[in-house]
């Protein structure tokens, strides 16, 4: 299956934008900061290639999500995009869109059926193993500053288990800390917080109660990683003895990286996934052709480079 990089697929479809195709766009959460920014991104390119679009918020319920797309093919929507409230689900979502013959773009949240989407659907997302990966190589060279390398106790708040999402930035972040010169690290935990923030919270001060020292708290998302700060904090634990990552390099993360708080982040890039997405959906919609997987990269966030990403997301 071939994976396009999204800079050439933009610069493609850009030529075919003057359209005016419906698109019906069910979201995980409105909720969620980096869904926020996606649904934003989604309006705004769907305004720039005069596109119409209707955005639903699934509210992390799959039966939800499942009546709006059904209330999408009811309605005749040109094509869908959808960003997962359950990745399980997406084998019966793809087969309503293809019966109804109504191009599907799956958004940021890997389906569960990727290896077998029906013909005129797409998933744009980035490759999670990738955030992982520069994610334990910012957690390393900072515990070599430290001469922590062959001591630290890491913990890792995962997003919600049923994300692929989830799972690849949690393995790949081991797997590369542990084959490089970090090796001998100790990963003391690993919980789901589900995305959110105040669970993270709530997990980071259990750890905390339990009297381990906390070295490095790797999140799967910003929100988890502001969670643990807030805990960390309200704990009296000082930010210089606990490396903290998060990934997505939101405003708020960003805000905390510039206050001391956040050591690192891994910038996912809301707004080219978005334009893609949109991309995507107008030009299945002209029959033109679109891979399968559309993939944005990643890029780590330190504060070295920081006021890079300012306005990025």
């Amino acid at each position: 299956m071939k994976i396009t990089y999204v800079a050439a697929v933009v610069a493609a479809l850009m030529a075919s934008s003057a359209s005016a195709e419906t698109i019906g766009a069910s979201m995980q959460s409105f909720d969620n900061n980096f869904q926020t920014l996606l649904r934003e991104g989604l309006q705004a390119r769907a305004g720039e290639v005069k596109s119409g679009i209707q955005v639903e918020d699934a509210q992390t319920d799959i039966s939800k999500q499942i009546n709006q797309v059904n209330n999408f093919i009811a309605v005749g929507v040109d094509a869908i995009v959808l960003t997962l409230a359950d990745p399980s689900a997406a084998k019966g979502l793809s087969e309503a869109a293809s019966k109804a013959n109504i191009p599907l773009v799956y958004l940021n949240l890997e389906p569960g059926n990727l290896a077998q989407l029906p013909e005129k659907q797409a998933y744009v997302g980035s490759k999670e193993t990738d955030s992982g990966r520069l994610a334990a190589g910012a957690a390393c060279d900072l515990l070599k500053e430290k001469n922590k390398e062959a001591s630290a106790r890491v913990y890792v708040l995962m997003g919600d288990l049923a994300h692929q999402a989830s799972r690849d930035r949690t393995s790949s972040f081991k797997d590369a800390l542990l084959a490089g010169d970090c090796k001998g690290v100790t990963f003391a935990d690993e919980q789901s917080a589900a995305w959110q923030r105040t669970n993270a919270m709530d997990l980071t001060t259990n750890w905390i109660t339990a009297g381990d020292p906390i070295d490095v708290l790797f999140a799967n998302n910003d929100e988890m990683a502001l969670g643990a700060i807030q805990a960390l904090k309200a704990s009296g634990v000082s930010m210089d003895d606990v490396i903290v990552i998060g990934i997505d390099a939101t405003q708020d993360a960003l805000a905390a990286m510039a206050a001391g708080d956040l050591d690192a982040t891994v910038f996912q890039n809301a707004k080219a996934q978005s334009a893609a997405a949109v991309d995507a959906a107008v030009a299945l919609v002209q029959g033109k052709p679109v891979e399968k997987q559309v993939m944005v990269p990643f890029e780590l966030v330190t504060p070295k480079n920081m006021n890079e990403y300012a306005k990025r997301n």
